[in-house]
């Protein structure tokens, strides 16, 4: 039988891997060009991530239009897309749509990641690549316009990216992503090499987080053996080619001993849940671990919860308003925009969080 169309792995509706170790996705992101969104007052542009220590990356960079050609610095905001690890991609129309909205309410500069995918490319491949662009992103922020280096400049983020105020955040998988990239940010690197010029992550933001764990947390059900249950470890297991238990670290934060929230290194924290997501308890013990770990330095750890909806709900194309959409957004950028204050330091929760906390 040919190897390239005798399956091996069947996880459809969403892909199947054959024994040749082709892939085939079911779900294939709708690309959009780049260029100037006039609804949003964005514009964008595809680039290659180089000097970066990993080959092939790109990115699609997001700037307010009316900053282009002028000496404002802004946020830098580095963004991963979900997709559970094999899906999706920032080039996509949903992301790019997300994208544009973001930077239009929190006037960043965003540079949103295109990096490799499992299966081909299993878990921890995701990691070092976000880690390969944000130390990218970084450097290319902090260089100064013909400073003489060899690495050729990338002039949106020379001009405009401010890395002293530098956020990470990501939707699902990609916020799984970002609590990563902070932790190794907090531990030099993994290698003794930090960010760039001593650069430190203002916040992360972490949308709807793809967590999970052996231990079933209420937003998940009470059946060990439910459907989703099982596609959920059967995912995990394939996409990190079975390195990883259900337990571990990657996949579940909440399993870190309290001192190891030590090295989550960021200042502020936000985490958005949807009440209809499965994964939402995870999210709200993620923010309850931050606050009662008594080792995370940071001062703000923000929970914001949409009710009446389900995961990453904001990647949905809208004719017309969207209430939800709209105030999730505005909150993203609020957090991103605001400065940290008396009342939001952590173990005192701030207004934004309120509404939440009987839920942790």
């Amino acid at each position: 039988m040919d190897p390239d169309t005798e399956v091996d792995v069947d996880m459809s509706p969403f892909l199947i891997r054959y024994k040749s170790g082709r892939v085939r996705r079911l779900i294939s992101p709708h690309r959009v060009a780049a260029g100037a969104d006039a609804a949003t007052g964005v514009t964008s542009k595809d680039v290659a991530i180089i000097d970066a220590g990993a080959a092939g990356l790109a990115a699609r960079l997001f700037v307010p239009t009316d900053v282009l050609g002028t000496s404002t610095r802004l946020p830098l905001l580095v963004f991963f897309h979900g997709g559970a690890f094999a899906l999706h991609s920032a080039f996509s129309g949903a992301h790019s749509r997300l994208l544009n909205a973001l930077v239009s309410a929190s006037r960043v500069v965003a540079v949103s990641v295109e990096y490799r995918l499992a299966p081909e490319h299993p878990v921890p491949a995701a990691y070092d690549d976000a880690w390969a662009a944000l130390i990218w992103a970084v450097a290319a922020a902090s260089r100064a316009a013909g400073s003489g280096s060899s690495s050729p400049e990338e002039p949106w983020l020379c001009a405009h990216g401010d890395v002293a105020r530098l956020f990470v955040a990501g939707d699902s998988a990609g916020a799984n992503m970002a609590h990563q990239v902070a932790l190794r940010a907090g531990r030099g690197g993994g290698g003794g090499s930090g960010l760039p010029g001593g650069a430190r992550i203002e916040g992360i933001a972490l949308l709807h987080p793809y967590f999970r764990g052996r231990e079933l947390v209420p937003s998940e059900g009470t059946d060990p053996r439910s459907p989703e249950r099982q596609l959920a470890e059967r995912w995990w297991a394939f996409v990190c080619a079975g390195r990883y238990g259900f337990d571990h670290r990657f996949i579940n934060p909440l399993a870190m001993p309290a001192a190891e929230w030590a090295a989550l290194g960021c200042r502020r924290a936000m985490v958005t849940v949807a009440e209809l997501d499965t994964m939402s308890d995870r999210g709200r013990r993620y923010v309850a671990a931050l606050r009662g770990s008594g080792a995370w330095a940071g001062e703000e750890a923000v929970l914001y919860e949409t009710r009446g909806e389900g995961h990453v709900f904001f990647l949905r194309k809208s004719d017309g308003r969207d209430t939800a959409k709209e105030e999730m957004i505005a909150a993203v950028a609020s957090f991103f925009m605001a400065s940290s204050s008396a009342e939001a330091r952590l173990g005192r929760p701030s207004a934004r969080s309120l509404r939440c906390d009987a839920k942790l």
